[in-house]
């Protein structure tokens, strides 16, 4: 009997860790997408930037509606109408590629990115709860690694169904036919993930008695906003805010930026690197296409994955707060050498940048939870509302990227890491209010 129930809790703990790889995947599109549609519709930085304006402002908008919705119908239910709702956020795509309408991607992407809201508000505590509780931080990392394989799957995809001849450089001029390619692109990665997505509604429709039996029972949603009481969860709400807005800035930008002349765009040394280059994919053509740029990028989020990694281990050995500083330091340190040095090795340093973004989330989360004198739940919904800084800051970027260039922007994701490590140097000082383990969910 304990057997059966064992398998069954296994059973759903791969169905839940799927719906991270999804969402992951889906996420990470949006970068190879801000550089299609830039030279799809003829866009400035700043409107091409709305792509991710568009899907992280549905964080501010659904993370405590989410929040009630999962206290009222528990996991399962919610998780279906979250897959439902990112069923039709992938047919608004699809139809907003068939006519050409820059609005209508702006809000196909907007209700898929409410759905991944819900889905993350109700998957997250699932997978910690699915199985020994002294496992819990064990499987959510696990499951976090899978978010993490789809977020490094997702760039190399769509710049090869999205970018394939489009150009955005000063006197370039995309023709007819790569528009029609680059939108049947879009047309084509939307609906083969509506069909995954459906596959997934029908797969937990039919294990819906096995996850609902292994699921803990739902948490309290009473005093939900209790955490605008709190300093520390204001706090971390702002280093939430600053750590995915520098992250998702650069990342949406990273295409834009290595295609330029100023640094791959005239260079072929990123194919001379292994696996990078392979990846890449070199067309003959000297230089760094925006496809090629646009497969670059997933290296960018493939090194937050091997960075959780290693981070994992070095949390073992070293306070939090303390790698957190460190980590925000050096990142500071390269967007600044990108801003001052730029050129062809200031590439490499961009796309180094994911490694040290690996840890900062769930850092910076669990921070924030001890310290706080709200409910963990109120806290974790505000923290994940707090998510709409990569709506915020990304449109920011854009602004100063199109005035003065790619690198010069970076200055203001630099300005977001030097306030994160004094975030980090006030939390290794402030009083820990909650035990170590005490959390709620965590993205």
């Amino acid at each position: 009997m304990a057997s059966a129930r064992s398998t069954q809790t296994t059973l759903a703990f791969a169905a839940v860790t799927t719906l991270f790889f999804a969402w992951g995947f889906i996420t990470s599109l949006v970068d190879p997408l801000v550089a299609a549609v830039k030279g799809i519709f003829t866009l400035t930085d700043f409107q091409a930037q709305a792509s991710a304006f568009a899907f992280f402002f549905a964080y501010c908008v659904v993370s405590f509606p989410a929040a009630a919705l999962v206290g009222r119908l528990k996991a399962v239910p919610s998780i279906l109408a979250a897959l439902c709702t990112m069923i039709a956020g992938c047919l608004i795509m699809l139809a907003a590629a068939n006519v050409a309408n820059y609005w209508l991607v702006l809000l196909g992407l907007f209700v898929l990115a409410s759905g991944i809201t819900i889905l993350q508000v109700a998957a997250n505590p699932l997978a910690a709860a699915l199985g020994d509780p002294r496992g819990s931080h064990f499987r959510l990392v696990l499951s976090q690694t899978f978010n993490s394989v789809g977020t490094f799957l997702g760039p190399l995809l769509g710049a090869h169904l999205f970018l394939k001849g489009v150009e955005v450089k000063e006197g370039t001029a995309i023709t007819p036919e790569i528009r029609a390619q680059a939108l049947a692109g879009i047309d084509s990665a939307y609906f083969w993930i509506c069909g995954l997505i459906a596959a997934l509604a029908v797969f937990f429709w039919l294990s819906r008695r096995v996850v609902t039996e292994a699921a803990p029972p739902p948490a309290s949603t009473a005093g939900l906003l209790s955490a605008f009481s709190s300093k520390w969860a204001l706090l971390g709400g702002l280093a939430i805010f600053l750590y995915v807005g520098a992250e998702v800035s650069i990342g949406t930008q990273m295409a834009l930026f290595l295609n330029s002349d100023a640094i791959w765009g005239h260079s072929d040394a990123a194919f001379g690197v292994p696996l990078l280059g392979y990846a890449m994919g070199s067309d003959g053509i000297p230089g760094v296409s925006l496809q090629e740029a646009g497969k670059a990028v997933a290296f960018y989020w493939g090194g937050a994955m091997v960075g959780r990694l290693v981070g994992s281990l070095l949390l073992t050995r070293v306070k939090a707060h303390r790698l957190l500083a460190l980590f925000t330091a050096i990142a500071a340190a390269m967007c600044l050498y990108v801003f001052a040095v730029g050129g062809v090795t200031a590439g490499f340093v961009a796309l180094s940048i994911g490694l040290f973004n690996s840890i900062m989330f769930p850092v910076i989360f669990t921070l924030t939870l001890e310290r706080s004198t709200a409910s963990a739940e109120s806290t974790s919904g505000l923290l994940c509302t707090a998510i709409v800084g990569g709506a915020v800051l990304p449109l920011l970027v854009g602004l100063v990227s199109g005035a003065h260039g790619y690198g010069f922007a970076l200055i203001l994701p630099a300005a977001c890491y030097v306030a994160l490590c004094a975030f980090a140097l006030a939390a290794g000082r402030a009083p820990v209010v909650r035990a170590e383990g005490e959390t709620a969910s965590v993205h």
